[in-house]
């Protein structure tokens, strides 16, 4: 798990083939759902804007693609995220970034924010729980070992910017 991958090798070139796949579905799939990042989670990746954003994921892919264990959860965890964007990218595209903004305001606002935690987090711990489930049962193989992190490392960063996506909401309805 922790040897490299000599660069330009046949192994390279298929992990690094994987990267730039998951990399590509989260950004299609996050430029589906807000073309402007205006519903963009990640705060850093909002203020680099897309051609920083792709940029800097070019250069991390060329180089993840050395390490197979963080190219393995990266990969999984950014088909998890593009999944996941997918899943609501043609209602915020329907209608439109500020608009679908504010209806998800109203929605939160209306089921109250207890209730919209505690799925939140229990969606985060069913999740998590899959992966912890894979890592443990792995024992130490690259591929389930890391599939399984991946999938932790999703449901953590569901509730990281989850919670930011909130904040900022909650920020901006004052």
């Amino acid at each position: 798990m922790h040897e490299l991958i000599p660069f330009g090798s046949p192994a390279y070139g298929l992990v690094l083939s994987f990267l730039l796949f998951a990399r590509g579905m989260d950004f299609l799939s996050t430029w589906i759902a807000s073309p402007t990042l205006k519903l963009e989670a990640n705060p850093i990746a909002r203020k680099l804007g897309w051609r920083a954003s792709i940029g800097l994921n070019l250069v991390l892919c060329f180089l993840f693609a050395l390490w197979p264990l963080p190219a393995v959860i990266i990969i999984t965890s950014s088909l998890l995220v593009a999944a996941r964007n997918f899943q609501s990218a043609w209602l915020m595209r329907l209608l439109g970034e500020d608009e679908y903004r504010c209806w998800i305001r109203q929605r939160l606002s209306e089921v109250g924010l207890g209730l919209y935690l505690f799925c939140l987090i229990s969606q985060t711990i069913l999740i998590g729980s899959v992966g912890g489930t894979l890592m443990y049962f792995s024992d130490w193989r690259l591929i389930p070992f890391g599939v399984g992190t991946g999938i932790i490392t999703y449901a953590v960063a569901v509730l990281v910017f989850t919670l930011l996506s909130l904040t900022r909401l909650r920020r901006s309805k004052n």
